[in-house]
């Protein structure tokens, strides 16, 4: 959905609305539908529902409500010795009546935008159509003050509120109706049944549940309104438009539920590069994502590496398990958390949860697209790491994959390239995995960025690993470590950061694993590797072996040799004065780049780069394919080899 203009609501106009906010506050008069009464007539008496559908005056009629007095009443009940309104509860009465005020500015917004107050004007004048149009505009306007409402009192509340809401959810009844009749019918009936569950006394324990419940019920509000919208009509002057409220992070667009602001960042333990062993790639890899988020330009909303071709939405990090997934995770959002301070920019460190699966059917979909949403804001930088990957993005064809897999599958690849696919350049996403075989291989596919975690591979790296560890001894008994030191090497001289992805390639002249190794010498019989159709002829060759390799891994090898071409430091004296760069406007950023690249360019060879990514695209396609062969061969063969041990010395006996 295109949002093609953005409106500022101005402080100074709510002002002139707070009065009849907090006057729906001290009284609200709704009378109960039909419906609504018979809800549960024959429940226990003890039901909630029940408790709702009794109307005090017994007789029905419309019935006065104020939510104030009742939580003046819970203050009494809760808190009996405090003279103060507890903060909660103040906290939560703030909200709702904040809530109201942008609802009314909103209805308001739309009343002219829609045309429906000139409608208002003529009223007594229009005819049987000019009726209808000024009914399903009233009840349009209606829609949209409770969307708007319920909306900014979650945005204000849900950071204040328990993280597991579950136990409140149980508690809740439902809302027994909704009215979209008229804007004050439907402010009056939504506080009429919160006042009413507020009252029960079985729902509201605590100050910290007016808080909780309050989110609970404005968050069925929401449900209710989008699960009736598809019936409203005139609504192309609230799709159309972003509202942002002015001097706030807070916007309403549409009816879009983004809850952008509830997305907190997760803490992590920090770790700096130098304390890894090994993982030249990986640690090169994550030093270019953290250099290229943080061009991000947050005026124009997007960054200037997309357009170099230099930026990676979705990478992986694999290897075997014990390598350092878990502290390169920490690394990376060490780094991005450190610079942001430094620059004062908004930074999100937002992994998935291990509890995204979920048993109801739907469930998983649901919890996957409210971790997704958040990466579709463009007003912070978002790491977002899947550890495990395989847990949650695991090859849907398998046998026994559960549906939850196969749904949050399916919202990741919506998320990720698609109709629903916004990349600002400002998020990346990291799946890090010790079996990347077991992927998805639609998933595998979207990945544009790759590299190995390896751990320890050299006698340096060694010596280091266990140096990090032995130092600390060293420090509290000095005496105590009685050994000697490498001649020639001096401690953790290896790990520091590569200069580029060229000095850790210069080694890869051949594809390692054998299959492509064999084919790679038969087209290399035919064609000199700096021909173009060398790389045609190879790609033609490899689809017999892999009949899943396709033209999506040919775009995934261009876009690693791009970000080979985009393989430069940024100059150190821009992060020291971030004016020099990062704080200019985004042409100047682009231009800057463009520079380097091309001074970076003169340095490489361009069939050398083609040459190398490919063996390296070829070499990993062929691992992952391969593993999964040679892991049930694997286990067949110690099978074998166990039973033959236990039949000799079953013999022996």
């Amino acid at each position: 959905m295109e949002h093609n203009s953005t409106f500022p609501i101005k402080q100074n106009e709510l002002d002139m609305l707070r009065d009849e906010a907090s006057g729906y506050l001290k009284s609200v008069q709704w009378e109960q539908g039909q419906r609504a009464k018979n809800k549960d007539k024959d429940a226990k008496d003890d039901s909630i529902l029940l408790f709702l559908s009794r109307a005090k005056g017994g007789s029905g009629g419309a019935e006065i409500t104020s939510v104030s007095k009742t939580i003046l009443a819970l203050k009494k009940r809760l808190l009996p010795d405090s003279i103060a309104i507890p903060v909660f509860l103040n906290q939560t009465l703030f909200a709702v009546q904040e809530g109201l005020t942008l609802g009314v500015w909103i209805k308001d917004s739309y009343t002219d935008a829609s045309g429906l107050s000139s409608l208002a004007e003529r009223k007594s004048a229009l005819d049987s159509n000019g009726k209808r149009e000024f009914e399903s505009k009233m009840q349009t306007a209606t829609a949209f003050q409770l969307f708007a409402t319920a909306y900014k009192i979650l945005h204000d509340l849900k950071p204040h509120a328990s993280d597991d809401l579950s136990v409140m959810k149980q508690k809740f009844a439902g809302i027994p109706e909704v009215s979209f009749f008229s804007p004050l019918k439907g402010i009056s009936c939504s506080l009429y049944y919160y006042d009413k569950y507020l009252s029960h006394p079985d729902i509201i324990k605590s100050d910290k549940d007016v808080i909780d419940f309050t989110a609970v019920y404005f968050e069925a509000l929401i449900d209710e309104i989008q699960l009736r919208k598809s019936s409203l009509e005139h609504t192309e002057t609230i799709t159309d438009r972003t509202y942002k409220l002015e001097n706030t992070e807070f916007a309403i667009s549409g009816w879009e539920n983004a809850f952008s602001g509830t997305a907190k960042s997760v803490e992590f333990n920090k770790i700096q590069f130098e304390q890894i062993v090994g993982n030249k790639d990986a640690k090169h890899f994550a030093r270019r994502l953290t250099e290229r988020m943080l061009s991000y330009d947050f005026e124009a909303q997007k960054n200037p590496f997309q357009e170099l071709g230099g930026f990676m939405p979705v990478f992986m990090g694999y290897g075997i398990p014990g390598t350092g997934k878990s502290m390169l995770i920490a690394a990376i959002a060490t780094r991005l958390k450190e610079h942001c301070d430094n620059l004062d920019i908004p930074f999100l460190f937002h992994p998935m949860p291990d509890t995204l699966i979920s048993t109801f059917q739907g469930g998983s979909a649901e919890k996957m697209v409210e971790w997704m949403k958040p990466m579709q804001d463009p007003t912070k930088l978002i790491f977002a790491p899947i550890d495990d990957a395989e847990n949650n993005l695991q090859e849907r064809t398998a046998q026994g994959v559960s549906a939850g897999v196969k749904e949050v599958i399916g919202v990741f690849l919506r998320y990720t390239e698609g109709a629903y696919a916004v990349n600002y350049g400002n998020s990346s996403i990291g799946l890090f995995t010790n079996l990347p075989e077991m992927l998805d291989k639609a998933v595998i596919s979207r990945v544009q960025g790759r590299f190995k975690i390896d751990g320890a591979r050299t006698e340096h790296d060694f010596l280091d690993q266990d140096h990090i560890w032995w130092r600390k001894l060293q420090k509290t008994m000095p005496d105590f470590i009685n050994m000697t030191n490498p001649s020639g090497y001096e401690y953790l001289k290896d790990q520091g950061l590569a200069k580029n992805m060229g000095d850790i390639l210069d080694s890869v002249e051949k594809p390692t694993e054998e299959r492509v190794l064999e084919v790679y010498d038969k087209v290399e019989s035919m064609h000199k590797t700096d021909a173009h159709l060398f790389f045609a002829s190879l790609y033609k060759e490899i689809q017999k072996i892999f009949p899943f390799f396709s033209s999506r891994d040919v775009r995934n090898i261009q876009s690693a040799i791009s970000l080979r071409l985009t393989d430069f430091d940024l100059e150190q004296d821009w992060f020291e004065n971030p004016e020099i760069y990062f704080k200019k406007d985004y042409e100047t950023k682009f231009n800057m780049l463009q520079e380097l690249m091309k001074s970076n360019m003169k340095g490489l060879n361009f069939s050398d780069v083609r040459r190398q990514e490919v063996v390296r695209y070829l070499d990993n396609v062929a691992t992952i394919a391969d593993t999964d062969f040679k892991r049930k061969v694997d286990a067949r063969v110690n099978q074998m080899n166990i039973d033959l041990e236990a039949r000799e010395r079953f013999g022996k006996n």
